[in-house]
């Protein structure tokens, strides 16, 4: 993952990602060997706080563990190297100060809109005795605790069972993504608005690899039984990425509040000014849309357009017709609501075909390279479909040239200088995209 990416992806989760510091040595200690017997756990799926993790003997070794299953320096490396982690105080910068003030809020730190995807906001009648809420720790990804914290350890007891007992099943790429999603696409309790980006929150994007990637991880890799687990895991993501936004976006359409500015281009009014004659935007308008209406942002479906493509092309002719009808019927003053709930509806049943694929699906190398060339060959309409799309096939050709060539760096340059482009988004230029995605498409090995 190139040094401009990794700053691309902080930029975009930095609601998700600042300081806490906690004392290790302060947790208290789990013993892993408790009989199930004697087992004295919280009412069931009850949260227990991480604190409920660290004992050296669970996760919170320094040290990989020789013959574990696990590396055990899951909670170390969580509470030492995990932005996830250090997410809570962002809340008490100058900058959510400033944004609780714009929207009303009397603390960023302590309201339920900000604590939702900042801490892991568990009701009190699910809080275990043990509960902290230290950033987004284990339980915001791995589910309540309560029921499966002390059986999990024994050696009898399986993963199966954990799930069973309330454990998110992360081991699943769609559940994973879709856990992930709750935060970095929202849901109809905890979102990003116009408002709240208006008051100087950033909009979310999301790519579960090269997000993933990002992350120091504190699982094992499986790439040694399946090298090219990364390409599934972007496809499958993709897919699921795009399945979450139609499912956001019929929510917000049959809303009161329409037009929700934040499912469309964003920078499709918020970008710097020029004269007529040297506005791209202007030269590029294909009449589609009446002047002044801002579009649909699209930005998930024109990379995993790519994906579903080299599944079934039937499939993406069909979903490529209902997404042209959304971008018509979404990007209008007073849309059809209606109409909107049942192209979403479509796009979603198409997709829930296309994610069974996905999952038992064995991506190779050629199946990167040929995703790869497709949305390289693909960025002058990706270009001018705005920032966004541009950023998120930006994202999408590291992810795909990292999963076959991670220890290549010959193109990381070219890739930097790409995701400079995002610096200054207002500024973004079609043009400057296109040619340095020609330039790292013409370096690719054939």
């Amino acid at each position: 993952m190139s040094r401009a990416a990794l700053a691309l992806i902080s930029l975009a989760a930095a609601a998700l990602i600042a300081g806490l510091t906690v004392s290790i040595a302060a947790a208290p200690i789990v013993v892993a060997a408790t009989p199930l017997a004697i087992v004295q756990a919280p009412a069931a799926h009850a949260y227990t706080g991480p604190g409920s993790c660290a004992a050296a003997a669970c996760h919170g070794s320094i040290r990989p563990v020789p013959g574990s299953a696990i590396l055990q320096t899951e909670y170390t490396t969580w509470i030492a190297q995990d932005r996830h982690a250090r997410a809570a105080e962002v809340l008490s910068q100058p900058l959510s100060v400033r944004m609780a003030k714009i929207l009303g809020l009397a603390a960023a730190n302590s309201a339920p809109k900000c604590l939702g995807c900042h801490t892991l906001d568990a009701p009190a009648a699910t809080q275990g005795r043990t509960f902290a809420s230290e950033g987004v720790s284990c339980e915001a990804c791995h589910g309540p605790a309560s029921a499966w914290l002390g059986p999990h350890t024994t050696k009898t007891w399986t993963h199966a069972q954990s799930v069973q007992a309330g454990m998110f099943d992360t081991k699943d790429l769609v559940k994973r993504t879709e856990i992930c999603l709750t935060c970095h696409l929202g849901t109809a309790d905890k979102f990003v608005d116009h408002e709240m980006i208006a008051a100087g929150h950033p909009d979310l994007v999301f790519d579960l690899e090269a997000f993933s990637a990002a992350m120091p991880r504190h699982w094992r890799p499986v790439t040694e039984a399946d090298p090219f687990a990364p390409v599934r895991s972007f496809i499958v993501g993709q897919l699921v990425h795009l399945r979450g936004s139609m499912e956001r976006l019929a929510r917000r359409a049959a809303a009161p509040a329409w037009p929700e500015y934040a499912e469309l281009d964003c920078f499709a009014c918020h970008h710097s000014l020029t004269r007529a004659e040297d506005s791209w935007r202007q030269r590029d308008a294909d009449g589609a849309r009446r002047p002044g209406d801002p579009a649909l942002n699209v930005a998930r479906w024109v990379t995993a357009r790519h994906v579903l493509a080299a599944q079934d092309a039937k499939a993406a002719t069909e979903l490529s017709e209902v997404m042209a009808a959304l971008e018509r019927d979404a990007s209008r003053r007073r849309p059809n609501d209606g109409q909107i709930a049942a192209l979403t509806t479509r796009a979603r049943s198409i997709l829930d075909l296309a994610i069974a694929r996905a999952i038992t699906a064995k991506p190779e190398a050629a199946t990167a390279a040929r995703l790869l060339r497709a949305i390289a060959a693909d960025a002058e309409d990706i270009a001018t479909r705005g920032e966004r799309a541009a950023e998120q096939a930006a994202m999408a050709m590291e992810t795909l040239y990292l999963a076959t060539a991670a220890s290549d760096t010959a193109l990381r340059p070219a890739f930097d200088e790409l995701f400079q482009q995002f610096k200054n988004p207002s500024a973004y230029d079609p043009r400057r995209f296109v040619a340095q995605v020609k330039k790292i498409d013409a370096a690719l090995p054939r």
